[in-house]
């Protein structure tokens, strides 16, 4: 077994450092996007159905992408890889340039596609590497950590958006219609600069980061594997693997229909009269804002409290990179669950601000669900590492699945009575950290060495 003063050394912290900067960039990208979903709604008159197909377009990517983003890396090695994917990302924001000008939804769906591609690049590889780049004990709260920054992006984002996509009023098709041709040019001409200049910014910062990533000395840990490969049929009967796959899947969905829903959540709390009528809401808004509160529409107030649960999410992450150090990962996975069900619960029986800041607090009951689960799920499966990890991001597809169900019964029962779907979501977690992660056959083993996590990680 390698001495395990070789995680301290610098290269190592080094190489924690950049990868959690790319954790960081695709968090706020994926949040950036939900901005996207009452606007385009409201432009392209969309169901809740309809809207839920942006989430579904950018989520398919992983189910798509994902074990052949795995093999790619495997053979062109996991620099090459991170930068292909950070291309690629920006090559997915320039495509928002046509599609807002087109104003084709079409065209939308396909850049969602395309950026998500890149992230999905990135990410087979990031977690298990991050899980890698110490001793496996260490594992979650490493992963943890680097999930924090990626919440950090996520917490930013909807701030971003709230000023540069949501930050004027969205028209319905009757104040539309009732346009000259001119104002209805110039209406249009100023919804495709709402989403192109933000989108345009971040694909010149990608295509940089590529080039700085490029110039990197990392550790060449997928490149110098010499075990024994694993095999995808082996993997697939690994029992704590499969049941976390199922998992990663309802987490990603539930965490991904909630913060896509939250505006036209709180539009139907009738968030604006909240606001006005409690001083320390007008206080909140107008700090994260930036703005006095009478130059502020509803859907723009909406979008400022979204940086509550994203917020949550980087804090709990914070927090708990500690906390399963110290305590059983599977049982604060366990107790996570339990509470964000019972918020639900809460957001589902009540009206105003108790309905509004308990769904909000589901976000800090979030944060450690993805990585926990993660670590959890490829311990102990040694050469099935790089196979597990490749599943585990294909079952992030449930950003995808989720959100539009959530939104179809949410267009049958409303939008708040639809949250028992995701209580159900998160039963299933509560059973994961309790049950499903001991579940182990005769291919996943424990202990793994440290060598084994260092050298299989994908």
């Amino acid at each position: 077994m390698a001495d395990s003063t070789k995680y301290n050394s610098a290269t190592y912290r080094v190489a924690f450092v950049v990868v959690t900067t790319l954790f960081f960039m695709w968090g706020f990208i994926t949040v950036l996007v939900d901005a996207l979903i009452p606007r385009l709604r409201a432009v392209f008159e969309l169901s809740y159905f309809e809207a839920g197909l942006v989430q579904f377009a950018f989520f398919t990517a992983y189910l798509v992408i994902s074990i052949p983003g795995g093999f790619l890396i495997s053979k062109i090695g996991y620099k090459r890889g991170v930068v292909v994917g950070l291309i690629t990302m920006g090559v997915g924001c320039l495509l928002f340039y046509p599609a807002a000008v087109l104003r084709v939804f079409g065209i939308f769906l396909v850049a969602m596609f395309v950026l998500a591609g890149g992230i999905t690049t990135l990410q087979v590889a990031a977690n298990p590497y991050v899980a890698a780049l110490g001793p496996p004990r260490t594992a979650s709260s490493r992963l943890n950590l680097s999930q924090a920054f990626n919440s950090l992006g996520t917490t930013i984002a909807p701030l971003v958006s709230a000023a540069l996509i949501l930050g004027t009023a969205v028209l319905s098709s009757s104040d539309i219609a009732a346009l000259s041709e001119a104002e209805r040019a110039a209406y249009y001409e100023t919804e495709a600069a709402a989403v192109q200049v933000p989108f345009i910014g971040l694909a010149v910062v990608l295509f940089i980061l590529a080039g700085l990533f490029a110039m990197f000395r990392l550790p060449r840990i997928l490149e110098t594997d010499d075990h024994k490969s694993g095999s995808y049929r082996q993997a697939l009967r690994i029992p704590h693997l499969m049941l976390g796959a199922i998992g990663i899947f309802l987490y990603v969905g539930a965490e991904v229909a909630i913060g896509s829903y939250l505006v036209n959540y709180f539009l139907t709390l009738n968030v604006e009269s909240l606001v006005m009528l409690n001083p320390w809401m007008r206080a909140i808004v107008q700090t994260l804002s930036g703005s006095d509160i009478g130059e502020l529409n509803a859907t723009r107030i909406a979008g400022t409290f979204v940086f509550f649960y994203w917020g949550g999410a980087m804090v709990g992450r914070f927090v708990g990179s500690g906390l399963v150090t110290y305590f059983t990962p599977r049982y604060v996975l366990a107790v996570f669950g339990l509470v964000a069900m019972a918020l639900l619960g809460l957001t589902i029986t009540t009206s105003g601000l108790a309905a509004m800041w308990t769904v909000l607090a589901v976000g800090l009951f979030n944060s450690i669900m993805f990585p926990t689960i993660f670590t959890l799920a490829i311990d102990g499966i040694g050469e099935n590492t790089a196979q597990g990890s490749g599943i585990l991001c294909t079952a992030i597809v449930g950003g995808a699945i989720i959100p539009p169900l959530y939104g179809a019964l949410a267009d049958v029962i409303g939008l708040q009575p639809a949250f028992i779907l995701l209580i159900a979501c998160y039963g299933y977690i509560v059973f994961y950290g309790l049950k499903g992660a001991t579940m182990r056959g005769a291919v996943g083993r424990r202990p793994q060495s440290v060598e084994n996590v260092r050298s299989h990680a994908a």
